[in-house]
């Protein structure tokens, strides 16, 4: 009653994809379950919350640590940091 091609054609509910509809799906999942995956690795990674800012070298962080214990001065303090900045 249908016709050849639609409802009678060997793969289903008229479906033109046939087998390859199920790849198509996966790949799709993969790419969804591959996003959320990458967002949450993302906002994990950041150290004040906020996407795309970086943390500071350690350099700097050694830098401030020696100061504060009081092993270098203000002015080789400040001429190391710039050093390091740039």
């Amino acid at each position: 009653m249908w016709g050849y091609g639609t409802m009678m054609n060997g793969w289903g509910s008229g479906n033109w994809w046939g087998p390859f509809g199920m790849f198509i799906g996966l790949i799709i999942l993969v790419v969804v379950i591959a996003g959320i995956s990458w967002f949450v690795r993302t906002t994990s990674q950041s150290d004040s919350g906020t996407l795309g800012l970086r943390r500071r070298p350690s350099g700097l962080d050694i830098l401030e640590e020696r100061y504060a214990r009081g092993d270098i001065n203000r002015e080789e303090y400040l001429q190391k940091k710039h050093d390091l900045s740039g």
